[in-house]
Parts: C-alpha cells; sequence; structure tokens
C-alpha cells in the first residue's frame, strides 16, 4: 500500500513518524510544499520513502499529488505532525478489506479520541458535520480529520483538487455523492509533536463552509467497478 504524508517544515517530527510506520506500507510518498528546513532531506534518508515537491501552496495540493503518484491499489493519507497513529493503518486497511471504499478515521466515535481538538474548534467540526450530514445525508461523526485509507480506484471520485484544508471534507462529501461505501474507524489523535500547525481556525473555517456549499453545485459518480475484493496493497 502507499502512505502519502504532506508536509511543510516537519523535519522534528517526519522522523518520529516514519519511524513508527508499519512494514505493511510499501511505499511512502512524502509530498513538501517548498518546506525551509531540512524535510526534504530527512524523508530522503529513509527507506521506502520517495519525495514528491508540489510548487502550489497548500495541503489540498500536496494531497492531489501524493494521490497521483501512489502505485499501490491502497493509498493511506495522514499528517506529518506526529498527531496520528501510524500503527492505527492497519485498522483502516481491514475497513477497506472488509467491502469499505473509503475508511475515514473518527476521533469522535467509540474507541476514537483527541487531546489536540480545542473547545472551539471541536464545536465548529461538530458543526460542519452536521451540516453536511444534513446536506449531503452521511452520517459522519468526524468531518475534519485527515487520517483515512481508500482503494487507489475510486481516487478520481473523491479528489476534490482543492488547496487547502477544506480537502478533507470535499472528500467526505464526494465520497457521499458517489455512493461510496464509507466505513468510519476510530482513531486516537494526539498533539503536534513540534512546532505550530499551519490550521487557522477562522480562515480554514470559512474556507471548509464555502467548500460545503460549492458541494452541493458538483456530483462524483460512484466508479464502474469496485476494487474492494482485491488484496493486492
Amino acid at each position: 500500500m502507499s502512505l502519502v504524508i504532506p508536509t511543510l517544515n516537519e523535519a522534528l517530527n517526519l522522523p518520529l513518524v516514519l519511524a513508527a510506520v508499519p512494514e505493511c506500507v510499501t511505499e511512502i510518498i512524502v509530498v513538501d510544499g517548498r518546506s525551509t528546513d531540512a524535510t526534504i532531506a530527512v524523508a530522503l534518508s529513509w527507506p521506502r520513502v520517495r519525495v514528491e515537491r508540489e510548487p502550489r501552496a497548500g495541503k489540498g495540493f500536496a494531497l492531489s499529488a501524493g494521490f497521483a503518484a501512489a502505485s499501490c491499489d491502497i493509498v493511506v493519507m495522514m499528517d506529518a505532525d506526529g498527531s496520528m497513529d501510524p500503527a492505527e493503518i492497519p485498522s483502516f486497511v481491514r475497513a477497506l478489506v472488509a467491502g469499505a471504499d473509503v475508511a475515514k478515521g473518527s476521533r469522535r466515535m467509540h474507541g476514537g479520541d483527541s487531546s489536540d481538538l480545542t473547545p472551539l474548534r471541536s464545536f465548529g467540526n461538530a458543526a460542519l458535520t452536521t451540516t453536511v450530514n444534513l446536506l449531503f445525508g452521511s452520517r459522519y461523526t468526524d468531518l475534519c480529520y485527515g487520517y483515512m485509507a481508500f482503494w487507489r480506484d475510486v481516487v478520481p471520485m473523491i479528489d476534490p483538487g482543492c488547496p487547502g484544508f477544506e480537502v478533507e471534507t470535499l472528500i467526505n462529501i464526494r465520497a457521499q455523492q458517489a455512493q461510496l461505501e464509507v466505513a468510519e474507524v476510530p482513531s486516537q489523535e494526539s498533539n503536534r509533536l513540534n512546532g505550530t500547525s499551519n490550521l487557522s481556525v477562522w480562515r480554514d473555517g470559512c474556507r471548509i463552509g464555502r467548500a460545503i456549499l460549492k458541494g452541493r453545485t458538483t456530483r462524483a459518480h460512484r466508479p464502474a467497478t469496485n476494487s474492494s475484493a482485491s488484496m493486492a496493497v
């Protein structure tokens, strides 16, 4: 399987994340968005890692570049800040092999939790999750969380090609619109290990809100075949 990790100045955190990636991951694609520290050099010093340089600014563009570069049947996306535990990857894979097209992490379902969500971010996430569920008929418990896995052949259906942190929201909306089978997987989110987040609560919250409204005017379609029966990862 392919693991896609977008980075921007994560030289301190990346070694701790890469050291925990399980052996079932055959390729690690680090997509760097113009880091000014040693992120690229650190990434290249690890086995299984391939670096893609993304000149366009934004997490969404970085993820799209990583999806395009992925060569395995299963694609996993996660952050580079150490807040997501790579040891959870097999749980996502089990959900896919069991029949899901998309497996998304949830900090809000039984077995999930977060030590990183502030009260304001928690409220905003809950409000946005409720809004998406009402508008699109989904039953998500956690919308704005970037730990996900999916079969590579559904990428054209779910990759929104957007620039920023609204990417997770739009992936979830497109999966619902395409009538894909989505399984939520409990996930334990930790605090960022080092540095400060590039997320702005108000700016990116507004971007996500606009993305939800825009999502109402676009439609995704289910692919002709479902690769969940495939075991090549």
